[in-house]
């Protein structure tokens, strides 16, 4: 066991995390040269679309500090036990979880960490410290982790070494000798990297029970195998074909197949305590299996290992298929895909307008957008998706407690006592010139200003609180306007407090839309209302009559447009007679457009729902 070291990388979003990855299986000859690509561990397309890791990935390295990298013994496949709980001397099993960086996905950094020993924190050498590295640092010290501090990106012609290594001192209180240097694309300092892996991180402490005991840190589905769990063994060992339980769902199964990350599923005989693996349970059934529970033998007695805190959505939009007969498919899409990604939650509900959906919550806009995404690609589900919300605890007179309300069901006709909000407490780090650009962006967005911090000569960090209803309001985007590009950000959830808002309505042809129903503060209202109506009347095709575009707002109509309707010339085909020929069409034609007005429906198309709940 003393030859098996569990990490991680953790660092901000684009600091070279994937890069690094590849590097260190090439170096170990995990994946052949000929087999390689640029990151490898980001198997799914919209990762590798959009340069980012979304989904949290285990694997597993061999390396040989002495005699390295030999290839024959690599490649005849992991069973290079000599005894059945030791490793020979040269060769070391190196289990690596690669990360998200986006602060959305900060779950999935959460459950990594929970499953190694050993963290490396990776700071881009032309960015320095960013907020979302100090909340994963965060994260990895409160579990008590190894950090060995990385500076990445040293080849590049903009790399500031010298300035970045400081900052890392006065961070961590390290000496500039404690701190790596590596290049993920030449890779070079990488093989040191490795050997300083071997030195620092701690092997994993073995519990002297006997007794097959595992955390579940991941899982996803597969339409013949069921559920596959991702697991760190803490004690015992379990092999194919052994009876299991999940501790906390109480549901026993036979594992059918148990293996190791290589970095695809590759069966073993045997996953030992300390290493990292999975087992396929053949379970079919959804909300069995969960994050944090347990997997041990049947006759384990002991309770289950500490788990996960469930994760609190941040963010929320209902979501509806176009066409009503694809609900079913909908509810199997969704609870499938909730298989794969535990952060997000949903329920159902349904629309007048829009008929039956779910009301989703996600950690963030980054989350949403990928979920829906996915949704679309994986389940080829053509979907209508409502402006992103937040939740406010609503209480009204002669209620004794809080009800929680989303904007479509924020209702007008009760008399509210009062409405609370939940408020985030952020970190804003960016180089000192921007200071008084971000403090003006900041009271926009009615935060409260608290302390600031230096890190080396050339960067700052702000922290502040604001309502996290301000927060989705595009903050993101007009931060990094307004420090051109070199913000960035990271939140937490704080407490509620009293809001000042109202209920914004979109009417199209006197009609309240629900799907562009949204709750905004007071003193944003008539902006709001102007950029919606405006956005709304660029957007809707022009119908066969006149449609006027309203939005409502404090009991009255904050703003108006109206879109002209198309227009036939029903007197084309008349030539010549009496020109009161022609008046009685046009009058039939007007008598028509008036009788279209009061029946007809406006068609929105899917196009125009998705435009509008993306922000310019």
């Amino acid at each position: 066991m003393n030859n098996i070291r569990n990490f991680s990388i953790i660092a901000h979003i684009d600091h070279g995390k994937s890069t690094l990855a590849d590097r260190m299986l090439e170096l170990t000859g995990t994946i052949e040269k000929r087999d390689m690509r640029a990151q490898v561990l980001d198997s799914m397309d919209l990762e590798r679309e959009r340069g980012i890791t979304i989904k949290m990935q285990p694997v597993r390295m061999i390396y040989h500090p002495k005699a390295r990298n030999p290839k024959s013994e690599i490649r005849n496949g992991f069973d290079i036990r000599d005894s059945k709980f030791g490793f020979a001397d040269s060769e070391y099993i190196l289990n690596l979880i690669d990360t998200p960086g986006h602060i959305d996905f900060s779950y999935e950094v959460s459950r990594a960490l929970r499953a190694v020993e050993g963290s490396i924190l990776l700071v881009d050498a032309t960015q320095g410290i960013q907020a979302q590295t100090l909340t994963t640092l965060g994260m990895a010290q409160a579990a008590g982790l190894k950090i060995i501090p990385v500076v990445s990106k040293i080849d590049s012609p903009l790399a500031r070494i010298e300035d970045i290594q400081e900052e890392i001192i006065k961070l961590l209180g390290v000496s500039k000798e404690e701190i790596l240097l590596v290049s993920g694309k030449t890779g070079e300092g990488v093989e040191n990297l490795l050997e300083e892996i071997i030195k620092r991180i701690p092997a994993p402490k073995i519990s002297s029970d006997s007794v097959f005991r595992s955390l579940v840190f991941d899982f996803k589905y597969s339409s013949h195998r069921g559920v596959i769990v991702f697991i760190r063994v803490f004690s015992g060992e379990v092999k194919a074909g052994e009876k299991l339980k999940f501790k906390v769902a109480g549901k026993q199964f036979q594992a059918l197949e148990v293996g190791i990350f290589a970095p695809e599923e590759r069966q073993t005989e045997a996953i030992l305590a300390g290493e990292i693996g999975y087992i396929v349970t053949g379970i079919k059934e959804p909300g069995i299996a969960s994050v944090g529970d347990t997997v041990a033998s049947v006759g384990d007695s002991e309770p289950a290992l500490p788990g996960y805190e469930k994760a609190r959505p941040v963010v929320w939009a209902s979501v509806y298929p176009e066409n009503q007969d694809h609900f079913a498919t909908l509810k199997l899409a969704l609870s499938r895909l909730q298989l794969s990604d535990s952060a997000f939650s949903y329920e159902e509900e349904s629309s007048g307008v829009l008929g039956r959906g779910f009301r989703c919550g996600f950690l963030g806009m980054l989350h949403l957008e990928i979920i829906t995404e996915r949704l679309r690609r994986e389940f080829n589900l053509p979907l209508v998706i409502t402006l992103p919300s937040i939740t406010y605890k609503v209480l009204y007179k002669n209620d004794k407690e809080d009800t929680i309300y989303t904007p479509s069901f924020f209702p007008e006709d009760h008399e509210i006592t009062s409405v609370r909000e939940p408020w985030v407490s952020a970190t804003i780090i960016i180089p000192p010139s921007y200071m008084s650009s971000v403090i003006q962006l900041l009271y926009e967005f009615e935060a409260e200003l608290g302390d600031t911090e230096s890190f080396g000569e050339n960067r700052a960090a702000l922290k502040f609180q604001m309502p996290l209803r301000e927060l989705m309001r595009g903050f993101f985007d007009k931060l990094k306007s307004a420090t051109s590009g070199f913000g960035s950000i990271s939140y937490v959830l704080a407490d509620e407090r009293a809001a000042d808002v109202t209920r914004l309505d979109i009417l199209i042809v006197d009609e309240v839309i629900p799907a562009f129903a949204k709750v905004v503060s007071r003193r944003q209202v008539e902006v709001e209302a102007e950029n919606m109506v405006e956005k709304l009347y660029k957007l809707l095709p022009r119908q066969m009559f006149t449609t006027k575009i309203q939005a409502r707002a404090l009991g009255r109509i904050i703003s108006s447009r109206t879109l002209s309707g198309m227009k036939k010339d029903v007197t084309q085909h008349m030539y010549g007679g009496d020109i009161t020929r022609k008046m009685k069409l046009r009058e039939k034609q007007k008598k028509g457009k008036k009788k279209m007005k009061e029946r007809g429906k406006v068609n929105i198309p899917q196009e125009v729902f998705l435009k509008m709940i993306k922000r310019d």
